[in-house]
């Protein structure tokens, strides 16, 4: 029996050809059905050139399996989610990589009820039986129904539901899709904004989903490939721009002078809109950024709620405690009544419903927070000996922080400034995030510090 590699705390990637192939991915979809029990199963795929092989080979496998497949086609990650619900499925796969590179391809798995799927909470068995390889010959009864059209109609229904029509004013926005799965849904959304009267111009670029990415893989986070969107927005004189990842689950904002906003300073619009809609209410966040957010929520009358970074951590944080969105700084945003999943199209419209009600350009919108709590970004080293780097900066500062929290990675805070160093889970890199309170010299300084004992 030969060990499955591709297989992650809560999802599946690997490399094509090393440790994910066709033959693989069939295993994995019959030892989902089996180890879910499941009777229906909703499928996706994103527009890579190896999708195709892999999600055929799933569907395959389930139809195999005695169940039911409703087959999306191409969509996005939160697609399947919406739809593995809509639909009352078992369960819901999308074969994806996201914004990983180009010889890569994984998948993104949810039980009943989109609800996440970790290595504790069914992954394990489903990789057990995948590896075993012992499901004997095709069960009766499989069978295909292809839902593309009338989930995408659905989803739209539920993402529209976020944003108030009426309030939304003219604005002309430039969206990039980087030639990865959001070209389609955005029409889609962009067509029924249209028939509801909402007042935008849309300015498309890199829209056509093309597996073989000729602008290069869809990643906005990084700062070398922003700023393609950033020169776009200036050249049309957009109110703002949007730029998603290759399947469009994390969602990235310029503004009117383009601008690139941090993660962050979105969590927070998004937060203090929320706490006005729902007084009392609990937003979820990740540790590595936390005052602009916290802040907000806290003199809005919500509760602020730290969870571990990542999905799995936040959809549980959200479904522990009925929050009713959480955020990373990561451009990750989770809403209570989107399956307490994460959308990347929802932002945008609730951004763009944020600027109509008050009359603000976005770079207004974040003015007074970015020089409120100014923050680094994430900054990655590439190092040999990680703990050893670690022990460098915690040794410095450590004996001086008010506060140490190691709920991800180490965070220590002083009165002025704040930061979290973290480990990759897979490569040898540690990511560091600086915050201030008010003094972006300050955070220059403490930047360089802890940059010199990192590569010391």
């Amino acid at each position: 029996m030969t060990e499955l590699t591709a297989f992650k705390a809560y999802d599946i990637r690997g490399r094509l050809g090393d440790n994910l192939d066709a033959g693989i991915a069939y295993r994995i979809g019959r030892g989902f059905v089996r180890a879910l029990g499941a009777k229906r199963v909703v499928l996706g795929r994103d527009i890579r050139a190896s999708s195709d092989e892999l999600a055929a080979a799933v569907a395959q496998a389930v139809i195999d399996e005695g169940a039911e497949l409703l087959d999306l086609g191409l969509c996005g990650a939160e697609e399947m989610y919406f739809a593995t619900s809509h639909f009352d499925a078992d369960g819901g796969i999308e074969v994806t990589a996201s914004h990983n590179p180009m010889d890569y391809n994984g998948m993104k798995m949810v039980r009943a009820g989109s609800a996440p799927l970790g290595s504790e909470s069914g992954l394990a068995e489903i990789k057990a039986l995948a590896e075993a390889d012992d499901f004997g010959p095709a069960r009766p009864g499989g069978s295909r129904r292809d839902v593309g059209a009338q989930s995408r109609a659905a989803y739209v229904e539920r993402v529209l539901s976020f944003v108030d029509i009426a309030a939304l004013r003219p604005l002309r926005i430039l969206v990039n899709a980087g030639n990865g799965a959001a070209g389609p849904t955005f029409d889609a959304l962009a067509e029924a904004l249209a028939a509801k009267g909402a007042p935008f111009e849309f300015i498309r670029m890199h829209h056509e989903p093309d597996g073989s990415f000729p602008n290069g893989i869809p990643n906005p986070l990084l700062d070398e490939n922003q700023p393609v969107t950033a020169e776009a927005v200036l050249a049309h004189g957009a109110d703002l721009g949007v730029a998603w990842d290759g399947d469009f689950d994390r969602c990235f904002f310029f503004d009117e002078k383009g601008g690139f906003i941090a993660g962050e300073y979105i969590v927070g619009l998004l937060a203090a809109a929320f706490v006005q809609r729902e007084p009392g209410a609990k937003i979820v966040h990740d540790p590595r950024v936390i005052w602009n957010t916290r802040d907000i929520v806290e003199k809005a009358g919500g509760i602020a709620i730290q969870a571990r970074t990542g999905h799995a951590f936040l959809k549980a944080a959200l479904r522990e405690y009925d929050a009713v969105y959480g955020g990373e700084m990561s451009a990750h945003h989770y809403f209570r009544d989107f399956m307490s999943c994460d959308s990347g199209m929802i932002p945008w419209l609730m951004v763009v419903e944020l600027m109509g009600r008050n009359g603000h350009a976005l770079s207004e919108l974040v003015a007074e927070r970015r020089a409120a709590f100014p923050s680094s970004g994430e900054i990655n080293f590439v190092i040999e000996d990680v703990a050893a780097a670690r022990a460098r900066v915690e040794a410095h500062f450590a004996p001086e922080a008010l506060s140490r929290d190691e709920m991800d990675g180490l965070s220590l805070a002083f009165a002025q400034w704040r930061f979290n160093l973290r480990a990759s889970n897979t490569e040898p890199v540690l990511r560091l995030n600086v915050e201030a309170r008010g003094d972006a010299v300050l955070l220059a300084q403490k930047v360089a510090e802890l940059k010199a004992l990192i590569t010391a």
